[in-house]
């Protein structure tokens, strides 16, 4: 095992290897920080790169643009509040208004230090832990997935803001949204009123793209109507502050390691992926903490929580891959064909006939995290030049990046068709003070509840095999107990509010 573990850090740790790796992560990081590039359509780019490259020194490019792009998406997350990636989403609920409220260097640091903590954290569990998790992982069915995602529905509890009914609202138009398109099992036709635009879907990132980032970009250009204003985004004075917010993070450890193990798990799923990871773990943190209304106005535990599960979804997914040969998401299957290529099967055999290959890929994930960390500290600085930039200057270059994105997706002028409409209904929905987040929700779980509710049904029509099923019943029993402890929480915090109002009436 030693012979292995040093002859995979002797690869990794060659000259070129660790050039290419530092060109990788910054690739990634820049990938994941324009709205509509992904960090599969990084990696896919990558890939025929790594054609003339050994096989660990191709993985280890690879594994740099992975984990750099977990943590790229952090930046448009927090300084314009709009998520580069999927997986950033609830990053924007903190990081932003911190951010706003002038301490855009310290949400950045936040979620640097964060990422690269959770992905240390799913490395070293991916290194003890790999077989056993990845043996729970595929035993889950159907029924378990469903019941899964039912549980993470429940977020929407979290996500709804001042009013239940807005945010359950905005969450049934984002699952309505979902079934637009062929449906997921047979490729029918559904709610496309025999449009050509509709017929192909509503694919996931083009919502994201106009419910986040054109709202954003038009609420931008309303306010600089209305105050005549040339100001940056982010008029404050910045403040840097990158050890003292590493002790931060630091002084928040079960937030930070419950939230990587969310990470881990989720990521260890096949089908799973940061996105789920990271509004769980914001989930789950803030039902957790003693001052939930805090959460959504610029807390740290909502940036750790957040950045720290969808970066250990990196080191999660690799461990059905490494285990049994299982992708845990698309990046992990593009990282088999890699492997392929090179005429590599990956699988419980791995470990055995290529040990210095599984090892150093487990020191190329440190060595990434270290990369990642460095480059984003360093040029923290020139991203928040980004802040200095007046309004009239950064709200149309970032609107031509989503434009560029959304079209790169498919190559469709029709996308932008959609961008253009879902924008409207996003901006729409914005100023009468519905919650855009709980649609994004319903956009991203739906077609997977659908799926796999229709697999289990299609396995066995009987319903009790969703209570029959120990995983699956106690993840029921989970999304029940979420639901009555949201219900309880809405109730006292109503309770809390009705002293004020009955005095505010009694003046």
């Amino acid at each position: 095992m030693l012979d292995a573990f040093l002859a995979g850090a002797h690869q990794v740790f060659a000259f070129d290897t660790l050039i290419y790796m530092l060109i990788g992560s910054v690739a990634g990081i820049v990938a994941a920080a324009i709205p509509g590039f992904t960090v599969t359509m990084a990696i896919i780019l990558t890939l025929p790169l790594t054609f003339t490259m050994g096989p660990l020194q191709g993985v280890s490019v690879m594994l740099s643009v992975y984990v750099g792009g977990y943590t790229g998406g952090l930046i448009s997350a927090a300084l314009l509040g709009i998520p580069g990636t999927p997986s950033s989403v609830a990053t924007t609920f903190d990081a932003f208004p911190m951010a706003r409220g002038g301490e855009p260097g310290r949400a950045l640091s936040l979620g640097v230090w964060s990422s690269f903590f959770g992905t240390i954290i799913s490395t070293i569990i991916l290194i003890v832990a790999a077989p056993p998790l990845a043996l729970i992982a595929v035993k889950l069915g159907p029924w378990e997935y469903f019941s899964l995602i039912v549980f993470a529905l429940t977020i929407v509890a979290s996500l709804v803001g001042n009013s239940l009914m807005r945010g359950l609202i905005a969450g049934v138009i984002g699952l309505g949204l979902a079934t637009i398109g062929p449906d997921p099992m047979m490729g029918r036709p559904r709610l496309t009123f025999e449009s050509d635009i509709l017929m192909p879907g509503l694919p996931f990132l083009i919502v994201l793209i106009g419910i986040f980032a054109i709202s954003q970009l038009m609420g931008e250009v309303e306010d600089h109507g209305k105050s005549d204003s040339k100001g940056a985004l982010i008029p404050d004075v910045i403040e840097f502050k990158t050890w003292a917010v590493m002790r931060e993070v630091l002084m928040h450890p079960v937030n930070l390691v419950r939230s990587s193990l969310i990470g881990v798990f989720i990521g260890a799923l096949p089908g799973a992926g940061g996105s789920i990871a990271n509004l769980l773990a914001y989930d789950q943190a803030k039902r957790s903490s003693k001052k939930p209304e805090e959460f959504g106005k610029g807390t740290p535990d909502g940036v750790i929580a957040s950045e720290a599960g969808n970066s250990a979804t990196a080191g999660g997914g690799l461990i059905p891959m490494i285990a049994l040969g299982i992708p845990g998401s698309a990046v992990d299957a593009i990282l088999m064909a890699a492997l392929m290529v090179h005429g590599i099967s990956v699988g419980p055999r791995l470990i055995m006939d290529n040990a210095d290959l599984a090892y150093g890929m487990f020191v190329a994930m440190v060595v990434a995290s270290l990369m990642m960390l460095v480059v984003c500290v360093l040029s923290m600085r020139l991203f928040l030049r980004v802040t200095d930039i007046p309004k009239q200057f950064i709200v149309p270059t970032v609107m031509i990046c989503c434009v560029i994105g959304a079209f790169a997706l498919n190559n469709r002028v029709t996308d932008l068709y959609l961008l253009g409409a879902i924008g409207l209904v996003g901006y729409g929905l914005k100023s009468l003070d519905y919650p855009l987040a709980p649609l994004v929700l319903g956009v991203i779980l739906g077609p997977i509840a659908e799926t796999n509710l229709r697999r289990a049904l299609m396995s066995d029509a009987d319903w009790t095999v969703f209570f029959t099923r120990p995983i699956s019943a106690v993840l029921l029993a989970a999304a029940l107990l979420s639901v009555i402890f949201s219900v309880r929480s809405v109730l006292k915090m109503r309770k809390k509010d009705r002293p004020a109002t009955d005095e505010q009436d009694g003046d």
